[in-house]
């Protein structure tokens, strides 16, 4: 079927909104999405409803545990989980990763390895290396391939050893948009014996998960990237987690998955999660899945590439005109299906900070900088300082917002370049 992208559209009131007159082109998806309209009422009916601190036996302290056991049901589905237990939920993907990370770090004892790759978010990065540092641990970097624009299964393969613990990974870049064979690589460490963590966020706005088929231990994800409430989700392998001790109050429950989420929850923006999975479930039901609520999630993510592809490769090409301009990522028409719709890239001369500051004053949001791939642009040589235009694409983008941002980058391109001559 064609994509209904009139009325995917027509669900955000974001895609609305004007300043003086002039309409939004929201290219900035990397960096967090929009969100459906059934994402604000939900959050706004748990504030006015269902409005309570859990464990009592009141009206609204029931209801609210309802919205927390939905929450974690709707990412067991979601994410392919054996159980909603295996789901935890918290602030963002790098404060959960910070938390495992220090749980984890339980478990370690000075000589044992980690290994982070050069094509992560700084967010799966630092929060290794500074455990390291406190417990003495030997950390290895895993470099990308320039050529694949991946990690490479020889690369992996070439640092494990038998005092490898933890293989931190990231299923997508938010800087190249490169996929990474996740299964493969996580089968690799599992025969090291190592754990593995991935970051997924930059790859769940695009591609179904199935953290069981994946094999690995931890997955990471935000939902404001995947039209959500600003929150971080993290599955954990039921084994794995029920046998980790956490840093928590003495007094809170044991069981899962409250041991890992301390404190009082964000109670509202469950309600927000719970419809932001929801909205996928009914576009997939749209789409003409009638199944159960993972089937109908796949099958719009099915819909949702077949439309996000070609508008990946509309901007790649246009952008592949211009004389100068480096793109960051995998360029091939026919390797489109190994990226995420985000395309990030340089022109000799051009600071990016000058490109993005004057196609967002034309109401084209995007973002210049490293954008936390800080070991992305250490191996690629690109002063850390300046970093990248990153244009990152949504579903409910359409060909006419892409045209149009091309047309603008061609000609602030060319105006710059006539400023310096």
């Amino acid at each position: 079927m064609d994509f209904p992208l009139e009325t995917v559209r027509r669900k955000f009131p974001a895609l609305d909104l004007t300043d003086k007159g002039r309409r939004r082109i929201y290219l900035d998806n990397p960096a967090g999405t929009q969100v459906p309209q059934a994402v604000a009422d939900a959050v706004a009916r748990c504030l006015l409803t269902t409005n309570a601190n859990l464990g009592g036996y009141f009206e609204t302290t029931v209801a609210a545990q309802k919205v927390v056991d939905d929450a974690h049901a709707a990412m067991a589905d979601f994410l392919g989980a054996a159980s909603a237990e295996e789901i935890i939920i918290g602030a963002n993907m790098t404060t959960l990763t910070y938390h495992m990370s220090r749980t984890l770090g339980r478990r370690f004892k000075p000589g044992d390895e980690i290994i982070v790759t050069r094509m992560d978010h700084e967010g799966n990065v630092s929060p290794w290396l500074q455990l390291a540092e406190d417990l003495d641990l030997v950390v290895r970097f895993l470099p990308f391939d320039e050529t694949s624009w991946q990690v490479e299964e020889t690369a992996l393969s070439a640092l494990l050893t038998d005092k490898t613990k933890l293989v931190a990974l990231n299923y997508a870049s938010n800087l190249t948009g490169s996929i990474n064979r996740v299964k493969a690589l996580t089968a690799l460490a599992k025969q090291a014996g190592a754990l593995v963590y991935v970051d997924a966020v930059q790859f769940a706005p695009h591609g179904l998960i199935d953290v069981q088929d994946l094999g690995c231990d931890f997955l990471v994800c935000s939902a404001y990237k995947f039209f959500g409430p600003h929150m971080g989700i993290l599955w954990g392998r039921r084994d794995v987690i029920d046998a980790l001790k956490p840093y928590k109050c003495r007094c809170s429950s044991n069981g899962l998955p409250e041991r890992f989420e301390l404190g009082t929850p964000q109670i509202e923006l469950m309600a927000g999660l719970t419809a932001a999975v929801d909205y996928f479930a009914d576009l997939g039901a749209a789409a003409g899945e009638s199944g159960s609520r993972r089937r109908k999630i796949a099958k719009a993510f099915e819909v949702s590439i077949a439309h996000e592809n070609p508008l990946a490769l509309r901007l790649i090409e246009g952008l592949s005109d211009i004389e100068g301009l480096t793109i960051r990522g995998i360029t091939d028409p026919k390797r489109v299906s190994e990226r995420v719709p985000t395309v990030s890239f340089t022109v000799d001369g051009i600071v990016p900070e000058t490109i993005v500051r004057q196609l967002n004053a034309e109401n084209i949001f995007l973002w210049s900088g490293h954008n936390y791939a800080w070991e992305i642009v250490h191996q690629l040589g690109i002063p850390a300082e300046q970093g990248v235009v990153r244009i990152g694409i949504a579903h409910y983008n359409s060909a006419a917002e892409i045209d149009e941002t091309l047309e603008s980058v061609h000609r602030v391109v060319a105006m710059l370049r006539q400023q310096r001559s």
